[in-house]
């Protein structure tokens, strides 16, 4: 059953290549394509486009469908296409013409675009907790080493008297920007496409701010075709935040593998996060920060590629828009899995205070200096010459 059959057969290669991926990307929204198809099939009943039993038939075997789901037992074949084939398939065998009418008043089109943004939303939630827990393990390692003294760099040269402090306290502040941007991307989310049907709304009156409110969203979408335009713009829109973060985690992890290496010394991973060489029985590899460094690229790459799927395409629904949903999910799961391995690393750093203080040099006091001269009353630019000539001769 496909739902859009009209009684001819699809050949088999051109089913592989449209269908793609999709029945088993779809997985992940069975749960929040029930729970909108419950919404919509309240709405029916309000419309008497459904008899009350017919609703509470379809609620009941919505919900049986979510059980399945959570025990893995409500698999997508490629035949199906997607999760609202399965479903609406299922539906139909339980319950027959109850199950035929679910679809009225919609499109697989904003089907697939409410089941995506109340998967978002719990996505956004729950990136949002783990980065709470990297706060709360950097903010840990603040409290615990806060007060010892590093060097501050400029242009990978000792500049000026830094600490571990000021360093943490640098991405506890750049993460508190993050979770802004990922609160405002939540808002932008936070409105119902549902009842947009393929973008250009459906010839009945139907209550649109109902199944909004059943489905928690602050509200409608009232546009249906900048519904179909924003899918991919939000999607974008969501991943850029989350490699706002992810630029953050790349840079920490640079600093990490840099400022642990034997010849600086400052920073010590435990053994416990670091593997081996091969070949080299000395070796405790940060390989761990280094698969971080590079998934932000890989991150990015998912960001560029939704970017790239919907430009150029003309006002309306394109088939385009199905490549989109992969590059999301690389994105939410990097950006997820990345967070949750930081909070490891944090945990088992420590800072080697003796070689912290033996890298403070007298070159990290110059500005000091100068500004010792300055309020004798020595103007700062005569000041910064003579302070100069004590580490290049010759001025």
């Amino acid at each position: 059953m496909k739902l859009w059959d009209k009684g001819y057969a699809l050949d088999k290669k051109i089913e592989a290549f449209t269908v793609g991926k999709d029945y088993v990307l779809d997985q992940r929204l069975v749960k929040y394509d029930c729970v909108a198809s419950i919404a919509h099939a309240k709405m029916l009943e309000k419309s008497k486009i459904l008899k009350k039993e017919e609703c509470k038939k379809l609620v009941i075997a919505l919900e049986e469908i979510i059980g399945l789901d959570s025990k893995g037992m409500f698999p997508i074949s490629q035949e199906d296409e997607d999760c609202h084939t399965a479903i609406e398939k299922y539906l139909t065998q339980k319950l027959g013409n109850a199950g035929k009418k679910i679809h009225t008043a919609r499109s697989r089109n904003d089907q697939v675009l409410v089941a995506l943004r109340l998967y978002y939303k719990d996505e956004i939630d729950e990136i949002s907790a783990l980065i709470d827990s990297f706060m709360d393990a950097l903010t840990a390692f603040k409290e615990k080493y806060g007060s010892t003294e590093l060097p501050g760099y400029t242009h990978m040269r000792k500049a000026m008297p830094s600490s571990v402090g000021l360093w943490a306290g640098a991405f506890i502040e750049s993460m508190n920007d993050n979770k802004v941007l990922l609160h405002d991307i939540e808002k932008l989310l936070d409105q119902s496409p549902l009842g947009s049907a393929a973008g250009y709304g459906v010839p009945m009156d139907i209550d649109r701010k109902l199944t909004a409110k059943l489905l928690g969203f602050s509200r409608v979408q009232e546009n249906p075709i900048y519904v179909q335009n924003s899918r991919g713009k939000f999607e974008s829109s969501l991943l850029h935040a989350l490699n706002s973060m992810m630029l953050d985690l790349n840079r920490m992890a640079s600093d990490l593998i840099l400022f642990s290496m034997p010849e600086f010394g400052y920073f010590e991973l435990s053994p416990e996060i670091c593997t081996g060489s091969s070949i080299m029985p000395q070796k405790k590899n940060p390989d761990v920060l280094e698969i971080v460094r590079a998934k932000y690229h890989q991150a990015l790459a998912s960001e560029f590629e939704l970017k790239s799927i919907t430009s150029n395409l003309i006002s309306g629904y394109n088939r385009d828009a199905q490549l989109t949903k992969e590059a999301t999910f690389r994105g939410i799961d990097v950006a997820k899995d990345v967070l949750a391995i930081m909070v490891l690393v944090l945990g088992k750093l420590e800072v080697n205070e003796k070689k912290c203080k033996c890298a403070m040099s007298k070159e990290l006091y110059a500005v000091k200096k100068a500004y010792e001269l300055v309020e004798k009353g020595m103007p700062f630019r005569d000041a910064y010459k003579q302070v100069s000539k004590e580490f290049y001769v010759g001025l």
